[in-house]
């Protein structure tokens, strides 16, 4: 691993006020929200297998991580209350969404506004996704 990338060095689990806190190595802390961490998976049926093929994530607004497994040094694997696990987030990832976490959160409010769909579970099935535009 290059002395370059992010190292994680403490992250604790908050589940009353659904955030994750990471430490990294290079003095950066960051709360990143699980809704947030949800609709950024890196996972295929959200990022997709390309440029473009991203899907919005809805109704996640009260997503809870469940579990939380380490892979291998360099990332975990949330288990997500809505069954979602297929998401490995690593270090560098989670650097860059904590860096990247105010812009990427206007971006998807803007993507749900332009869908006409809701945060909010009860608006929308779980299982409710669109194409991003």
């Amino acid at each position: 691993m290059s002395s370059n990338l992010p190292q994680a060095i403490e992250i604790h689990l908050r589940q009353k006020s659904r955030v994750l806190e990471v430490a990294f190595a290079d003095g950066n802390r960051f709360e990143l929200g699980f809704e947030l961490m949800r609709v950024y998976s890196t996972s295929a049926d959200v990022s997709g297998h390309g440029p473009g093929q991203e899907m919005l994530q809805v109704g996640k607004r009260e997503i809870e991580i469940k579990s939380l497994e380490p892979v291998g040094n360099y990332a975990i694997q949330p288990t997500f209350s809505d069954g979602h696990a297929t998401g490995i987030y690593s270090w560098e990832y989670l650097h860059w969404l904590g860096t990247n976490s105010e812009s990427l959160w206007r971006q998807y409010l803007h993507r749900l506004h332009a869908a006409g769909a809701s945060r909010d579970p009860a608006t929308m099935p779980t299982e409710h996704r669109s194409k991003l535009k």
